[in-house]
Formats: structure tokens, C-alpha cells, sequence
């Protein structure tokens, strides 16, 4: 709950009320130290979410089978996300103010957009897991009593 609630609040909430109140540059960069915290809660969660589902499909619990497979969509959907396009935009992000222009007046503008499509993507496709599994974990095994 802890990390899609706050994927949920950061992505849908947060940032857009960012843009609308702020200048696009200040917006920017506090939106991304925010992703970036978000990137690595998630990797964390992701990870001991993971070990746990394992943990609980090795003591025969096969309702966490198909669970454990959206916290791997969702892992890869952060470390793709967060950790292989983020520093792209990151550096395109630093060079438009070192340049003294905003991202959207700066040369590299287009891939600038082209990887924050791609990043929005990976963001939704991560929101829809998350969703997927809030709701599958608590149908599924709401009143179980399985234990190891």
C-alpha cells in the first residue's frame, strides 16, 4: 500500500498541482528529487515484496503466484523508469540550465520529450499493476489463513 498509495499520490496528485502552481522550471525539479525518492521506495518495495511472495509460494500459498508476477511488472517498470531514462533526463534537465534556458527552448528539447513519453508510459504501466495488485491481494486473500 505504502508504495502505490505514494506512487498514486506523487504521479497523480503532487506533480500535476506542481505544474499548476509553479513556473515550469521549479516545477521540474522539484517533481524530479520526488520521482527520484519514489524510484528508489519503489525498488526497495519492489524487492521485499518480492522476496515475500517467494517466500509464501515456497510454503504453498498459490494465491501469491500470480501476485508475485505484478511486483515483477512493477520492478521492472521502476528500474526502467527511474534508473535507465531518468538520468538521460536528468542531464538533458541540467545542461538547459547551465544553458540558462528551459527544456523547452533547449536544442535537445525533442529527445528531452521522447524520454519523458516514455517514462510517462512506464509510470502508467506501473500505476495500473499497482492498482491490479491492491485489489487482487486484498480479493484473494482477505480471510486466509495460510501461514509458513
Amino acid at each position: 500500500m505504502l508504495w502505490v498509495g505514494s506512487q498514486l499520490t506523487i504521479g497523480y496528485v503532487v506533480a500535476p498541482l506542481l505544474f499548476k502552481s509553479l513556473d515550469r522550471t521549479t516545477a521540474g525539479s522539484i517533481a524530479a528529487k520526488m520521482f527520484f525518492i519514489e524510484g528508489f521506495l519503489g525498488a526497495v518495495c519492489g524487492v521485499l515484496l518480492l522476496g515475500l511472495c517467494n517466500a509464501f509460494v515456497r510454503c504453498g500459498i498459490r494465491a501469491y503466484r500470480p501476485l508475485r508476477w505484478l511486483v515483477v511488472g512493477m520492478l521492472l517498470c521502476v528500474l526502467l523508469g527511474y534508473f535507465a531514462l531518468q538520468p538521460f533526463m536528468n542531464a538533458i534537465r541540467e545542461a538547459a540550465m547551465n544553458a540558462g534556458v528551459d527544456i523547452a527552448h533547449f536544442s535537445q528539447a525533442g529527445r528531452f520529450n521522447m524520454l519523458h513519453g516514455i517514462s510517462m508510459f512506464f509510470y502508467l504501466v506501473q500505476s495500473v499493476l499497482g492498482i491490479l495488485l491492491v485489489w487482487l491481494s486484498s480479493a484473494q486473500l482477505r480471510g486466509r489463513n495460510d501461514a509458513c
